[in-house]
């Protein structure tokens, strides 16, 4: 594989290329009315967005805006259902074969065969590793402040170059990143999630080359480190700020900070040990909020059976990963009783 994308674009612009785009990006949307629509005239649509891009005559439409509260307050924007196509065409052409094999093997969000759950598992093996040698030792967990309001698209924009030769990427890769009118990148964007993981690359190859940190995790933008003492997790901090500041106009959250290791991590969704993996507060809360919706929603007769047993599972499924055999009891016991999904 090159280390530099060179004269790919077109041969990778086909028809082939792109219906498989589609078939990625509908995948659990089947049913949604503009992916209805787009199918019902699919082969024409796919030709005329192969034919835009061949001819530099694509525009992006309009975004959709609506906002999350969970975990926290978000702006999520959405591109119509064509557009998304085309992020996953190119993030699985000129993405994922250039970009994904110089990340380092301990940074988890966005990568095949990698996420949260993976994550979990490195940083306790990593805790387990430094109780056992050191006894007690600190943790540095940082995140940056407001990340995907927060990343430079000219900075971002060189990181591309420095890999891609390609004039005709770089140019399309332009059209993405000034599309949408926004400081940073969209939150929402299919591309969105691979910008941000490239973005931070080299600063993970900093933390791991230069600050010789044999001990470090990363799940986007928030990341983990384990050292020795205090007086070193206090030296690095300094140093990580300043490499950021630097060259990545990023600023740390004022959350990110260090601490014992008898205090555990809050991290992914989980509390990590060295013995054990709790449930965060805010899930089993979130639960139990989505036991009244659902229950509300079957009052009112709107209530979706199929969706809320796949949401149900995501809940389970999470919370497997820990070790909360009680809470899982329990989660059953109050679908039971409320007869949700009898």
């Amino acid at each position: 594989m090159s280390k530099t994308i060179k004269n790919c674009f077109y041969q990778n612009l086909t028809f082939q290329k792109l219906l498989d785009a589609h078939q990625r990006a509908s995948i659990g949307k089947k049913t949604k009315k503009e992916i209805i629509l787009f199918e019902m005239d699919l082969e024409s649509n796919l030709i005329r967005i192969m034919d835009d891009i061949k001819n530099g005559t694509y525009k992006f439409g309009n975004y959709r805006e609506f906002t999350v509260y969970e975990p926290k307050e978000r702006v999520i924007k959405s591109l119509p259902y064509r557009d998304r196509v085309v992020h996953q065409w190119y993030v699985e052409e000129f993405i994922k074969p250039y970009f994904f094999k110089r990340f380092i093997p301990t940074t988890f969000a966005c990568l095949d065969g990698r996420g949260t759950h993976k994550a979990v598992e490195k940083v306790q093996e990593y805790m387990r590793k430094m109780k056992k040698k050191y006894s007690t030792y600190y943790i540095l967990k940082c995140d940056i402040k407001k990340y995907f309001y927060s990343i430079d698209k000219e900075i971002l924009f060189s990181i591309l170059k420095d890999r891609i030769q390609d004039k005709k990427i770089l140019e399309f890769s332009k059209i993405i990143l000034d599309d949408g009118n926004v400081i940073g990148i969209p939150i929402g964007n299919f591309t969105s999630q691979y910008f941000a993981n490239i973005y931070l690359d080299k600063f993970d190859h900093f933390v791991k080359e230069e600050l010789r940190v044999k001990k470090y995790v990363r799940y986007m933008d928030d990341f983990i480190l384990f050292l020795r003492t205090k007086e070193e997790a206090k030296e690095l901090l300094e140093k990580i700020k300043k490499f950021l500041h630097e060259n990545l106009n990023l600023q740390l959250n004022s959350k990110s900070k260090y601490f014992p290791n008898k205090l555990g991590i809050d991290f992914c969704g989980y509390r990590i040990y060295e013995t054990h993996i709790l449930l965060r507060k805010r899930f089993k809360k979130k639960f139990k909020k989505s036991i009244r919706l659902w229950k509300k929603l079957k009052k009112e007769n709107r209530f979706y059976r199929q969706k809320c047993l796949l949401s149900y599972s995501s809940y389970k499924g999470h919370a497997k990963h820990s070790n909360s055999y009680s809470f899982i009891k329990k989660m059953d016991e109050m679908i039971q009783n409320q007869h949700i999904f009898e």
